[in-house]
């Protein structure tokens, strides 16, 4: 006789889209049992956007004492403590995840401490102990992508960065992603001397390329060194505790060393995939092992399914919160429901700061003949008074044709908070004229959005 099933659904990994799962799955009456092996929460609480984000704030704060002075605030000279930071940092964290285990119990889910691993279509096991279930969410998420190179084990990535005892004088980042300016304004902010390395023509690939080369200026103004065209070649740890790092820059490749006391690698993620089973259990894997699933989370055994960063698709968090939310409803609701992805708002919390939902110039090229570009590059009210140079790009792409706004992009303060009210109007369709016809807040950044007049013209090159 076949085992009766423990659960209806098995949940491996207690991150934002396999928490979402287990709680609307338990909410509409399924029995469900979710299984972690570090701390509920997953990359976003523990080691993402949460952390990054309290240090994004923290770092903040020596601009904002510079810019008092021209306001009329004299403040006295101010300190930062690193240890402090952290632990502030750290309970918070643990608060926090607390919360989320919390919250799966007050939905009835069972809650396992422990690593899970697929035995076949209908098994998990954790700890040893085999726990049978009609339906397996793999949701384990992605870990950072280390090169192979001589010295990669001195280098950290987004994992360690957080837990650092000493904050290092002279940081080395390399990549040109979202992680990668991040931690370089972070660590600017706070006092540290920063380089940042890309191999790559400009940062931010897959981004807009005024916003790439508008944040690129705004960093380097600041006094972050970026290195284009680099390549780390090897890293070796010093008698002192430093690290000597071998550099290749430039197009004629020349090489070159440089003394830094941390090197953090942002080069990527890749999904989560190793050790677990899937593979053995017949579930298709691409070629970085991220789960393959068509747009319900279904892979190709039809009782296991995936969602969020282990499927390799779109690595946001409240993506996967809403692929866990649409799969719980179609395993167990009353119809399947796939989750609309169709108009993502994202952000970079670079400084400055970056907010973008819709096409790039060159996407909206590949989709429609003819589009309007409409630009307007200024420096916000308050950055005058205080003497500083940064200043705000806002873009708007706009489909010639029907004049339907296709994109919308920001560089400056608070640009995800304002991306974030546009991405509504974009994803039911606004036009130009419905932008024009909104009436302007004022004084803000946020209207040159429905102020914008001058526009170029550029078509699809046949």
């Amino acid at each position: 006789m076949a085992t009766p099933f423990d659960c209806q659904l098995f949940v491996i990994g207690g991150g934002s889209g396999g928490v979402r799962a287990a709680r609307i799955a338990a909410n509409l009456g399924a029995r469900v049992i979710i299984a972690e092996n570090f701390r509920y929460g997953g990359t976003c609480v523990i080691r993402g956007c949460v952390p990054k984000k309290l240090l994004v704030y923290a770092s903040h704060y020596a601009q904002e004492f510079a810019d008092a002075a021209g306001f009329g605030w004299s403040v006295p000279p101010a300190t930062f403590s690193w240890p402090k930071l952290i632990a502030a940092k750290d309970a918070e964290i643990s608060k926090l995840s607390a919360m989320y285990e919390k919250n799966l119990l007050n939905s009835g889910v069972q809650v396992l401490q422990g690593a899970a691993r697929v035995v076949d279509a209908h098994t998990v096991e954790v700890n040893g102990q085999p726990w049978r279930a009609e339906h397996i969410l793999v949701a384990t998420g992605g870990t950072p992508f280390l090169p192979a190179l001589p010295g990669i084990e001195h280098a950290i990535t987004s994992n360690e960065v957080f837990n650092l005892p000493t904050q290092p004088k002279r940081v080395l980042i390399v990549g040109g992603g979202y992680i990668a300016v991040e931690f370089a304004g972070i660590f600017h902010g706070l006092g540290s001397a920063v380089t940042l390395a890309y191999r790559g023509e400009q940062i931010l690939r897959g981004f807009d390329d005024d916003l790439r080369a508008h944040l690129h200026d705004e960093m380097a103004q600041k006094g972050v060194r970026i290195l284009l065209h680099t390549d780390v070649t090897g890293i070796e740890k010093q008698s002192d505790g430093s690290l000597q790092v071998g550099l290749r820059i430039g197009s004629d490749g020349a090489p070159t060393q440089a003394g830094f006391d941390a090197v953090l690698y942002a080069t990527g993620r890749v999904p989560q995939t190793t050790d677990l089973g899937l593979a053995e259990a017949g579930v298709a894997l691409d070629k970085t092992g991220g789960v393959i699933v068509d747009a319900y989370g279904h892979s190709n055994v039809p009782s296991i399914h995936a969602v969020g960063d282990v499927t390799n698709r779109i690595a946001l968090t409240p993506v996967a919160i809403r692929e866990g939310a649409a799969l719980a409803q179609t395993l167990f609701g009353t119809a399947p429901t796939a989750a609309d992805l169709t108009t993502v708002p994202s952000a970079v919390f670079s400084q400055p700061q970056i907010g973008t939902v819709g096409l790039t110039e060159e996407e909206a090229l590949q989709q429609v003949a003819q589009i309007d570009i409409y630009r307007a590059n200024f420096r916000a009210l308050g950055r005058g008074l205080a003497g500083g140079k940064e200043r705000t790009l806002v873009k708007l792409i706009v489909d010639s044709a029907s004049q339907r706004v296709l994109g919308a992009h920001m560089v400056g303060d608070d640009a995800a908070e304002i991306i974030q009210s546009l991405a509504v109007a974009i994803r039911m369709g606004a036009t130009k004229a419905d932008f024009d016809a909104t009436v302007a807040l004022h004084p803000t950044s946020a209207e040159e959005f429905v102020t914008l007049k001058e526009k170029t013209t550029r078509t699809r090159q046949v």
